[in-house]
């Protein structure tokens, strides 16, 4: 569902110089995921990272356990360096990283993926995507507006206000991601049931 409005689908991230950094970088980690490991390590632990925050991803997500269970071993290797994370991968943040987190690794469940009925927002901490600012301060949840670490360092219930691209915004309608997802696996599973009472 998000796909259908994800910013790295629009501007800058189609330039060729940029989307070829992007299918190098995948290249890489996919090609060799020890030697990516090493070269993060490396980089990451140069005196200009040490005290920091980086982001892990500015967009995608953990995609297998391997490349998850990487950024866990990076993190280990450089205690000194902070990182935070978005992630719809519930199920493996749960497997891999809940049982014996890095102290150094934050991160926060973003809905608006399949594994949305699995978060629970008085336990998790979560994000959701609002049409605008004041959408988040109807809804009672804290913004990350004025700083993206709040996602993680803030209150537990984070609303970020959509991109402003027009054809996105039309796509959500005024809609919340989790809204939006729980309202397209209702009708898939409406759709499977009634496919399923025919004959």
């Amino acid at each position: 569902m998000c796909r259908q409005v994800c910013y790295a689908l629009h501007g800058s991230y189609l330039w060729p110089v940029v989307r070829g950094r992007h299918q190098a970088n995948l290249r890489f980690v996919l090609d060799d995921l020890p030697g990516w490991q090493r070269a993060m390590i490396d980089e990451l632990q140069a005196p200009r990272f040490a005290g920091r925050w980086v982001r892990i991803h500015d967009s995608g997500d953990f995609f297998s356990d391997d490349y998850l269970n990487a950024w866990v071993r990076i993190c280990r290797a450089i205690p000194d360096v902070h990182f935070y994370c978005y992630t719809k991968e519930v199920d493996r943040f749960r497997r891999l990283v809940e049982p014996d987190p890095p102290g150094n690794l934050h991160w926060v469940f973003s809905y608006g993926g399949t594994q949305d009925p699995a978060l629970n927002p008085g336990v998790d901490r979560v994000a959701d995507v609002f049409p605008d600012e004041d959408a988040i301060d109807r809804a009672g949840w804290s913004s990350q507006r004025s700083s993206d670490l709040l996602a993680v360092l803030g209150p537990p219930m984070v609303g970020m206000s959509a991109n402003r691209i027009p054809a996105f915004l039309k796509r959500i309608a005024g809609r919340r991601f989790s809204t939006w997802q729980a309202a397209d696996a209702a009708a898939r599973a409406a759709r499977r049931t009634s496919h399923g009472t025919r004959r």
